[in-house]
């Protein structure tokens, strides 16, 4: 069964991305709701999967991610943005992350981007 890291400061941000996939397929969701929380989950459970808010406390979606690269070059990222945010995303794309989900959220494109990230 995959595993999926959702990594937002807001819990109803990862409810609505968990709720999203829950027809997709069979998933064990790991949450974090910090950059540094996130590294920490996922040196441990090293998830399929992991969908990273860019905006966050402690260590944002950006930094967090790299050093999840830097740790894993294969890990599969995903960043979730607002609009307004270009300029990261630019870092985003030459870290290497599969894809990115704009907020607010459009069911049908996360699951697009789930999919294409895990080839389903």
């Amino acid at each position: 069964m995959p595993k999926v890291l959702i990594v937002d400061d807001a819990k109803l941000m990862r409810t609505i991305i968990k709720n999203s996939l829950k027809d997709l397929n069979e998933f064990t969701f790991l949450e974090a709701e910090n950059g540094n929380d996130a590294i920490d989950v996922y040196k441990v459970t090293k998830p399929d999967l992991v969908t990273m808010d860019i905006t966050m406390d402690f260590k944002n979606g950006v930094e967090a991610a790299t050093e999840i690269k830097g740790l894993d070059p294969d890990a599969n990222i995903i960043m979730v943005t607002a609009m307004g945010q270009e300029k990261m995303l630019k870092e985003c794309i030459a870290l290497g992350v599969k894809d990115f989900i704009v907020k607010p959220f459009d069911k049908e494109r996360i699951v697009a981007a789930v999919k294409n990230a895990l080839n389903l």
